[in-house]
Order: structure tokens, then C-alpha cells, then sequence
């Protein structure tokens, strides 16, 4: 005669269930993390309440899973805590319920949150059921005078539970596999799963006799434990790299939010090696259970170079543990992490500036497109930036931070200019006014700057200035010896203007000219040359022209201009050719002529000119 009990589920009760079974998981795989976090969980209280001096049944049994696949059937063993007939009938009989959560909560009142525990147990334990026709339970607990239990069900209807005898501490759970599910019954893919899911559970785990958990999840250490070689070993092993990573970030956090963190910056850029956009591989954990690899939204695209994992107690997941519920905490971890990311790039500059300058030199682009694109974080990511100077020979960088220590009392803006190479910045025109008067300028290579400092827009109270559009003069430039008055300058500019027509917008006396005849000026004042060369390249096919017209600025101390003004009243057709030239020189200068063709043509008439005079 069956001593075993019958248990009707409530209708509530088989409604949860099903949506469990059919619905809430988006893979079966998933019941296989399930179980052997209920397992570890399982675990963790018996070593709590082993350290806490409690009488334990079977006390120098070792903590431990194992998992066992056979034909139609697996088997995961916990030798845990165990449950007795009423935890069972708590535990596995209400999906609503969570033996962990009461745990956690009795632990709070009793002041000793220190349990590392994970997941949910009822409603993560039916998700057997989408693998399982049938689930069989067998637990002894581990208080001494408790006796084993057997659990039955197949998910529809109710349970059975009898008494079973002579079981060893801890919970047995067997699976007979659907057959759509036999799959979870060859070793491989289990394997597959736990390394997945489990691989950084504390407790061992063997599968059929292999132990397969054999690397420590070493975040979770203290860094002082930790030697250089096993934060190396581990780099390699997550982030599948053959070197040493060129940074990492190992911290740990309580507030706002619980949190262990180690990160790592790979010794080079594989976007900058010409392949295609990587993708983030920091994955997100919940006390060493995988929850999400390669979680998206735990850190800001910018920082998709970035290898690792997150660990946090605090993440309010769903019942599978798949999707995260709660976004407002999701993008909490994203701003501590990045936060704490870009304070430690600072600290690491200061501390080793060629370090830096490597890191730098890989991921620079990155750090411009977080600035352009990440306004929370921009003053920090401006921190990080550096660039060339004209005050620090070639080669060498400075910050903003440093750039604006340096500057003099009457300088009230930071001043940068754009080009191909330090050479072309030095010889422009538009440099000539900062070298006469002493005025630092930042040197940038990258046509992307041109955005970054436009999203910048200001460091430390100071301004962020092109020297293109800067408004500075060169004192007393009309009073050099020979230069032309501002009368007969005046008269010369309305002359181009008429001459060059609707070449250029306006013509007019420059004051910040030195060793140049004349400059582009754009008159669109939110408009410079590099950028207009960027919009250009981007509408490489439109033959549209620009709205906004280049404004000519003419140098009255220059000897070509000087006798240019002599020449339009002697010779105004050659007068007129030179006017053009002029007028081209300054493009080429300011990076904006694109078919020197017909400029080209007119030098060489130029030239045939002057030899056949210097002829006669």
C-alpha cells in the first residue's frame, strides 16, 4: 500500500506554472543554471550555518555538486543543507515562494547578511519541467533528527511526496527527459552549459566524474590575495587572448550599489586593426552565476573595448534570471562603472604618463566618440584627452588641464587648430597671430576633433576656441614700414571684392596676418575649413554648392600686397590674374582647393608674364 501524499496544485499555482514551463524562459537550456544555483545556493547555507556552530548531520561530508547524465535522464546532486517534509512541501509546492529569499530575510533579522546566495529556488527549480516529463526529489536535511523525503511530479496537476530512508545530507534531483529534450542527456552539451553559465561557482561541480569549474572567479578576492601571473591567467581565459591585458580595474563597491568589478583593456585595438565593430565582452553576474554575457547596457558603447565581468548582489532579475526588470538600476551600473572607469584612466595617466600614452594611442577614438556622443560624462573624458602643443617640441602631448596651467593672464581661451601634420599647423596662415604673440596652440590631427571640440565646447571655465575663428590682432600691424595705409587697404579690398566677384564672400584688412599675403575666413562663424573639408567628403557626390561663401582677409604689410595695389592701377589684367592667385594660394593654404587645375594654368601664364618682361 503507497504511503506517499498527495498534493493538488492551486489553479493560480498551475497557471504560474505554465507560463514558467512555456513562456518565461526564451531557451531550455536555462534550467540547467537554474539547478545548479539551487544547488550552490544549497551549499553556501550549509557552510553558513556550519561556521555558525549549529549540529549538522553527516558534518565532514564535503560541500560539493555533481551531475550525472545517463539515456533519457539527468541527475543533479547538492550536498547542501537539504529540506525536510515541510520545506519541501513550502519550497517545491508554491511557485510563488522563495526558500532563498526567506533565508535572506531571516539572515537581515538576524544581522548576518553574509551568505553568498543566488537566484530564486521555487520558481527557478520548474523550469526542469520544459526539459522534464517527470521530476523526481530526493533531500535529507541537515538538521540530525530529520529523516529523507522523496518528492514526485510531472507539472500537471499536484506532487507526491513519501518517505525515503537512508539518504545522504543534501537534495537529488532527476530529470526524465521529454523527447524533445534528449539532448540534455549527452555530456557535451551540459558541459557546454556549465562552463556557459557556472563556471565560476565556488563549489566544485563534476559531470559524470569530471570536475568542470576548475577556474576561480578571482573578482571576488581580495586584490592583495591575488598574485599579477593568476590576474593574467584569467585575462587570457576571459577575453581569449594570447598576451597581457595593458590595464585592469579590479574594485569593489557597496554603495550605491554592490558591486564587484574586473576589467581589463586589451594590449591593442582590434577596430583600429581595420576590422569590423567589436563588441563588449564585460559580462554580468549575480554572485558567480552568469546572468548576461556580453550584457548590453552595462556599459556605454564608447567603452565597447573593454573585457571583463560585473558582479552585483543587488539586481532585481526577473524569475529566470534572464531579463533584467528594472532598467533605472541597469543604468545605475552603467554610470558607476564608467564613472569609476574614467577616474582610473585619470589616475593612471598621472601616475604613468607612458603607460597612458600607449592606452592613448589605441584608444583614443574611442574616448572622441564618448566625448561627442556621452554628455554625462564629457568633463571626465576631456580630463583624458591630449594633444600636441606648439610650446612642447614634436611628438610630445599635453592635457587640457595642463594647457590651461600654462596659459597667460590675458589669454581667456584655449586654442586649437586642425590639420594634417605639425608642419602644415605651423606654416598656416591662421597660426601666424598665436606665434607673434605667444599664445599656445593645440595641434590635432584627427578630423574627428573638430567634433569633439565643438561637444566640449569649454574645459575648466575656459573656452575651447579654432584659431580659425579666433579674434585676435596683431598690435599696430597697419604701422609696420612699407605696409599700405588703411585708406588704400580699404581701397585694394573693395577691388578684390569687385574682381573675384562672388568667388569670396567679403574682402577685407586682416590684422592677425604675419608672413602671409592673405587667409580664408569662413563667414559662417560656427563653420571652419577642416570641418567644412568633413561635411564636404561626407557629400562627396552632391554637386551642391555651400550656402555660406569664404570671406578673403588681406594682408596690408605684405610686400605682394603692397605692389598689387601699385599694379591694378598700371596693369589690371595681370593685376587681376594676380588677385586670383592670391586668392587660390589662400584656399591651398586652408586645405579647401580641390582641382588646382585651373590655378596651375594661370602660374604658368603668371610666370610666362614675368620672364618676358624680365626678357625685355
Amino acid at each position: 500500500m503507497s504511503t506517499a501524499e498527495k498534493h493538488h496544485f492551486q489553479a493560480e499555482i498551475q497557471q504560474l506554472l505554465n507560463i514558467v514551463i512555456h513562456s518565461l524562459y526564451t531557451d531550455k537550456e536555462i534550467f540547467v543554471r537554474e539547478l545548479v544555483s539551487n544547488a550552490a545556493d544549497a551549499c553556501e547555507k550549509l557552510r553558513f550555518t556550519q561556521t555558525s556552530g549549529q549540529a549538522v548531520y553527516q558534518p565532514d561530508l564535503p560541500l560539493a555538486i555533481s551531475i550525472t547524465t545517463e539515456d533519457n535522464s539527468i541527475t543533479f546532486v547538492d550536498t547542501g543543507i537539504g529540506m525536510t517534509h515541510g520545506e519541501l512541501v513550502e519550497n517545491l509546492g508554491t511557485i510563488a515562494h522563495s526558500g532563498t529569499k526567506a533565508f535572506l530575510k531571516q539572515l537581515a533579522e538576524d544581522k548576518k547578511p553574509d551568505a553568498k546566495l543566488i537566484g530564486q529556488f521555487g520558481v527557478g527549480f520548474y523550469s526542469a519541467f520544459m526539459a522534464a516529463s517527470k521530476v523526481t526529489v530526493t533531500s535529507r536535511s541537515y538538521l540530525p533528527d530529520e529523516q529523507g523525503w522523496q518528492w514526485t511530479s510531472e507539472g500537471t496537476g499536484g506532487y507526491e511526496i513519501e518517505p525515503a530512508n537512508d539518504l545522504p545530507r543534501g537534495t537529488k534531483i532527476t530529470l526524465q527527459l521529454k523527447e524533445e529534450a534528449k539532448e540534455f542527456a549527452q555530456a557535451d552539451t551540459i558541459e557546454r552549459i556549465i562552463k556557459r553559465y557556472s563556471n565560476f561557482v565556488q563549489f566544485p561541480i563534476e559531470l559524470n566524474g569530471k570536475r568542470l569549474n576548475t577556474v576561480q572567479a578571482i573578482w571576488g578576492r581580495s586584490k592583495n590575495e591575488i598574485k599579477e601571473e593568476e590576474y593574467n591567467e584569467f585575462y587570457q581565459y576571459i577575453g581569449h587572448d594570447h598576451e597581457n591585458p595593458l590595464y585592469r580595474l579590479h574594485f569593489s563597491a557597496d554603495a550605491p550599489l554592490a558591486i564587484q568589478a574586473l576589467l581589463f583593456v586589451p594590449p591593442r585595438n582590434i577596430e583600429g586593426l581595420g576590422m569590423s565593430r567589436v563588441e563588449s565582452e564585460v559580462h554580468l553576474y549575480c554572485r558567480k552565476v552568469l546572468i548576461q554575457s556580453k550584457a548590453k547596457g552595462l556599459l556605454p558603447e564608447w567603452l565597447r573595448f573593454l573585457k571583463g565581468v560585473v558582479d552585483s548582489e543587488d539586481l532585481p532579475l526577473n524569475i529566470s534570471r534572464e531579463t533584467m526588470q528594472d532598467t533605472s538600476l541597469m543604468k545605475k551600473l552603467n554610470q558607476v562603472l564608467t564613472g569609476r572607469f574614467l577616474k582610473f584612466l585619470d589616475e593612471q595617466a598621472e601616475k604613468d604618463a607612458g603607460t597612458y600614452d600607449k592606452f592613448y594611442e589605441q584608444y583614443n577614438r574611442f574616448l572622441k566618440e564618448g566625448a561627442v556622443t556621452d554628455f554625462t560624462h564629457k568633463e571626465a573624458l576631456g580630463k583624458l584627452l591630449r594633444y600636441e602643443s606648439s610650446t612642447l617640441e614634436k611628438g610630445k602631448h599635453t592635457s587640457l588641464a595642463e594647457y590651461v596651467k600654462r596659459m597667460s593672464a590675458d589669454q581667456k581661451e584655449i586654442y586649437y587648430l586642425i590639420g594634417s601634420n605639425r608642419e602644415t599647423l605651423e606654416s598656416s596662415p591662421y597660426f601666424e597671430v598665436f606665434k607673434e604673440r605667444k599664445f599656445e596652440v593645440l595641434f590635432m590631427f584627427d578630423p574627428w576633433d573638430e567634433f569633439v571640440m565643438e561637444h566640449l565646447h569649454e574645459f575648466e571655465g575656459k573656452t575651447l576656441k579654432s584659431a580659425e575663428k579666433a579674434e585676435l590682432d596683431i598690435a599696430d600691424a597697419s604701422k609696420k614700414d612699407g605696409a599700405l595705409s588703411d585708406e588704400a587697404a580699404q581701397a585694394l579690398a573693395k577691388w578684390l571684392k569687385d574682381t573675384l566677384a562672388d568667388r569670396v564672400g567679403e574682402v577685407r584688412s586682416s590684422k592677425r596676418l604675419v608672413e602671409s599675403p592673405a587667409v580664408i575666413m569662413d563667414s559662417d562663424k560656427f563653420m571652419t575649413s577642416s570641418m567644412r573639408r568633413i561635411m564636404k567628403s561626407m557629400k562627396k557626390d552632391s554637386d551642391a554648392e555651400s550656402p555660406f561663401k569664404q570671406d578673403l582677409e588681406i594682408n596690408p604689410a605684405h610686400p605682394i600686397m603692397v605692389r598689387l595695389e601699385s599694379m591694378r592701377h598700371s596693369d589690371a589684367a595681370l593685376a587681376g590674374k594676380v588677385a586670383e592667385q592670391v586668392l587660390d594660394n589662400a584656399r591651398v593654404a586652408a586645405g579647401l582647393l580641390e582641382d588646382p587645375r585651373t590655378m596651375l594654368k594661370r602660374l604658368n601664364e603668371l610666370l610666362e608674364e614675368v620672364l618676358a618682361k624680365k626678357a625685355v
